[in-house]
């Protein structure tokens, strides 16, 4: 048996994870097309290039088309499958979607070159993930379903045995633990993996965050124990918040049972691509020393890096930056109060935003933000274990009853009336679903992209008059 080669399987997240996590999502599409080919020979598993705060990110900073990014990288990619991160409900965006915009968004996602859908819920509320799972399905896509990994009372084997079973049901093609913050440990990697394996016969992915500085090694126990797919960056934007790197663990595993096969050569050659961006980054300030680092709190206080910083700046506006002990001591009881939710976006600042109010008034929850209401009201879905019932009290209205069916099950389909209003702006059938995640920024993009368009129209014209020389 020993003998046996089981290579682990490598997806790169340089386009997508990586820059979302060290730069706020900033590397434009002309920084990677000059690389595309290259990488497409590596043999990658899959290439994570776009979904997640890419599409907010193009039409809000970079003024670029999400969908025209993805079709380029997609002429591109000829040999290398291209996956993309999505919220569930919230497709990208940040509130619940009717059934026909996930349904549509997905079909668009598929149609323009994507592959592998990994499809997630802030609360692991599977009933959030039932739409853009069998919209995928339908359209030949690869439906992936990550699971939020988190640490508590409610999380126990037992508890992501019989998710993964659920989600197997469900007829996802494959299992993804999605340790957003850093928390999963080498050896509890071990028995995490060990115990899905009971539980499903679907290949395990693994995908962590460098922040606490243990991923490397987490990703050794987890491929011994027989995880079959690995998120990795390429070192120039590897480690501190984003992923362990590429390079790194294709050595671990070279001339073992695991060996990727991988390049090491033509991997060096991709990193020397992107080496001087990183520089340039550096010295623009839009990637900051701090975050190459490793942040332990992550592990003592299980709060993501994010979050901590969040909560830092928020103490600091109110001058009270001598309350950060205290609010740490809030966070784990305001997180019992609302379920226990992992803490990852939006559950992450619903939680440490409330901790905040919470000690800075004095009292527990005199005031209650919206967010922490819509949470209360069962709005974002079903968390793992109940609200306290007090609590929740103080989010609803007198007689209202909290929401338990799926949410979206109360939101009517919304696709043509989005259509309707914004329809003198409509270019591609993609624009309407770009308008639907983020109306205002859409709108933005949409009038700079006409302004661009007249621009080039005058060009020519004052060309064809001899105004310029040809």
């Amino acid at each position: 048996m020993a003998d046996v080669k089981k290579p682990v399987k490598i997806t790169e997240t340089i386009l997508r994870d990586a820059h979302q996590s060290l730069i706020a999502t900033r590397m434009p599409t002309e920084e990677m097309l000059p690389i595309v080919e290259k990488m497409d020979k590596v043999g990658y598993h899959a290439v994570e290039c776009w979904g997640g705060a890419t599409f907010d990110a193009s039409l809000r900073f970079l003024k670029e088309d999400p969908w025209e990014r993805l079709r380029k990288l997609r002429d591109g990619f000829k040999n290398t499958k291209l996956q993309m991160l999505f919220r569930g409900q919230n497709i990208l965006g940040y509130r619940h979607y009717a059934d026909d915009v996930v349904e549509y968004f997905v079909q668009k996602s598929i149609a323009n070159g994507i592959d592998i859908i990994r499809i997630f819920d802030c609360l692991n509320d599977i009933r959030n993930l039932e739409t853009a799972v069998k919209a995928t399905k339908k359209e030949g896509g690869h439906a992936q379903i990550a699971l939020s990994y988190t640490l508590g009372d409610a999380y126990t084997l037992d508890y992501w045995k019989e998710t993964a079973k659920k989600v197997e049901d469900m007829g996802a093609d494959s299992l993804c633990i999605k340790d957003m913050a850093g928390l999963l440990v080498p050896y509890k990697a071990t028995e995490l993996v060990q115990a899905l394996k009971e539980g499903t016969s679907l290949p395990i992915e693994l995908h962590t965050h460098y922040t606490s500085g243990v991923g490397g090694m987490t990703y050794l126990k987890a491929v011994e124990a027989g995880c079959d797919i690995i998120d990795t960056a390429m070192s120039p934007l590897a480690m501190g918040t984003s992923q362990p790197a590429t390079e790194v663990m294709v050595e671990t595993f070279r001339g073992t049972e695991f060996d990727t096969g991988l390049d090491q050569n033509l991997l060096a050659e991709i990193a020397d691509y992107f080496r001087p961006y990183q520089e340039e980054c550096l010295a623009n300030g839009l990637l900051n020393p701090k975050v190459m680092g490793v942040n332990i709190k992550t592990l003592l206080y299980q709060v993501p890096g994010g979050m901590l910083s969040n909560m830092v700046s928020q103490l600091k506006e109110q001058h009270a930056e001598d309350k950060y002990y205290e609010v740490l001591e809030e966070i784990p009881r305001v997180r019992k109060d609302l379920g226990e939710p992992p803490l990852v976006t939006p559950s992450s600042q619903i939680v440490g935003t409330q901790a905040v109010f919470n000690v800075l008034m004095g009292e527990r929850y005199k005031m209650m933000t919206k967010e922490t209401k819509a949470v209360l009201r069962g709005e974002y879905g079903q968390t793992v274990k109940p609200f306290n019932p007090e609590v929740q009290k103080l989010a609803l209205a007198e007689g209202e009853e909290p929401i338990t069916c799926r949410p979206a099950d109360l939101i009517p389909n919304e696709l043509e009336k989005i259509e309707a209003e914004m329809a003198q702006y409509k270019e591609q059938d993609e624009d309407v679903l770009s308008y639907a995640l983020f109306p205002q920024v859409a709108m933005d993009f949409f009038k700079y992209r006409e302004a661009q368009k007249t621009k080039v129209d005058a060009k020519v014209a004052d060309t064809e008059n001899g105004a310029y020389p040809v």
